[in-house]
């Protein structure tokens, strides 16, 4: 079984945020850049779980400049086995999607992976575009994935309950939380993933569809209220006309 794990690089999570050019572009200066990481937890170890039950081999697959090798080279550590980088901004998401799916043209794939989503931009969007210029079954957001030969059974949480999926393969999935536990790379995968191999693509011709046009922070969350325990009038009023609590 082949599988594909698809990763993003995204600032860490303490990264203070800012602009630059008239708020234009994200300011990347001094910031830590991370594995996004829905794309590890839950999508890279469950791939690797099932590689280590079943000997399939595992695939990282990245869109993005020479920078991103960090964040790859961590990926091979955590258990992976080769890697694919295509060579190109990663900007917008139907450019990255149309990247990955043209390269699965040349080369397919049993299993796909893809994180629920980033958590910079939060759009959810590359999985499900994949699939779509594929022609392949997309399962969203599922929280757990077995296979057995060419069948996989997944399950997704829904309101009130849980939703199980069985799917042939090939298809996409995007992980979600209760996918997978989150590994830490040993020493030994550490030295074994530098001389894992990178391929280098250069980009597919394609299209981006969005740009930005300008970011802005998040107004300033403004701090508690306090009142007076001998005056429950004003607590009444305020949570009816400041809460919107009936």
């Amino acid at each position: 079984m082949k599988i594909l794990v698809c990763i993003s690089k995204t600032p860490d999570t303490t990264t203070k945020v800012s602009f630059t050019d008239n708020n234009t572009k994200f300011n990347s200066d001094r910031v830590q850049f991370i594995i996004n990481p829905y794309d590890e937890w839950y999508a890279l170890v469950r791939a690797i779980e099932i590689k280590e039950k079943s000997n399939a081999h595992v695939t990282i697959m990245n869109v993005g400049g020479a920078d991103n090798d960090v964040i790859i080279r961590k990926a091979l550590a955590i258990g992976g086995d080769d890697a694919v980088r295509i060579d190109a901004e990663a900007d917008d998401a139907f450019f990255v999607a149309d990247q990955i799916a043209q390269f699965l043209k040349t080369e397919p794939y049993d299993i796909v992976f893809v994180g629920k989503e980033t958590i910079d931009y939060n759009g959810s969007q590359v999985g499900g575009m994949i699939a779509g210029l594929l022609d392949l079954s997309f399962i969203s957001l599922a929280s757990k994935l077995d296979v057995d030969g060419n069948t996989a059974t997944l399950e997704r949480d829904i309101p009130g309950g849980k939703e199980i999926v069985t799917v042939q393969t090939p298809f996409v999935v995007s992980a979600s939380k209760g996918m997978a536990e989150a590994r830490i790379p040993n020493m030994r995968g550490i030295m074994a993933a530098r001389t894992k191999p990178v391929k280098v693509l250069p980009a597919f011709a394609s299209e981006r569809l969005t740009s930005i046009k300008q970011y802005a922070l998040p107004k300033e969350k403004a701090g508690p209220k306090m009142i007076p325990s001998d005056n429950p009038e004003e607590l009444v009023m305020l949570l009816h006309n400041e809460a919107k609590v009936i």
